[in-house]
């Protein structure tokens, strides 16, 4: 797969479909790394956790939801939540109670720490960065900065955790 981004206006992004869908970045619409089965496993599980708990945690779980980070930047997370209360919108321009990124092989450092700018920058309470292949789970901190989480990933002032060793212990086994 070629990984040469995509020129397209403001405009035209948001009419525009994407199979996968897309980041609009400045103008550019890279293509996203995706598709292998760790990434996925890990994101239906996220969903099917989310979607138990949506009720008692008050929130509606997403996958892959537009999320306008400014007027030239919108963002991609693999999953996310959403306040009940929230207003309802085919893109999000007010943010997300939590954003999570889930590790594909190809995904570099550099382009993690700029999504996770990014949710920083609108006010994403919460953002997991989760690595299946490492068994890793990341929070960041209110200015972007990543932490280690080895136990309990969860979103301040909420009752939503989700143990670490829940997400790897089914479909990624121990690897000692």
């Amino acid at each position: 797969m070629s990984m040469t981004p995509t020129l397209v206006s403001v405009d035209a992004y948001p009419r525009t479909a994407y199979h996968p869908d897309r980041d609009y970045i400045d103008g550019e619409v890279p293509e996203r790394n995706m598709g292998e089965t760790p990434h996925g496993k890990l994101q239906m599980l996220l969903g099917w956790y989310f979607l138990n708990h949506s009720d008692t945690w008050r929130v509606t779980p997403s996958s892959e939801q537009r999320v306008q980070i400014s007027p030239t930047r919108y963002r991609i997370p693999d999953a996310c939540l959403i306040a009940n209360d929230a207003p309802d919108a085919l893109i999000l321009r007010n943010p997300p109670v939590l954003c999570v990124e889930i590790l594909s092989r190809g995904d570099s450092m550099t382009e993690i720490l700029a999504r996770v700018f990014d949710y920083a920058a609108i006010g994403v309470p919460a953002i997991w960065v989760i690595d299946p292949w490492l068994r890793r789970a990341f929070s960041a901190t209110p200015d972007g900065t990543l932490l280690h989480e080895p136990d309990t990933l969860t979103v301040p002032n909420t009752p939503i955790e989700i143990p670490v060793p829940d997400l790897f212990r089914r479909f990624f086994p121990d690897p000692s």
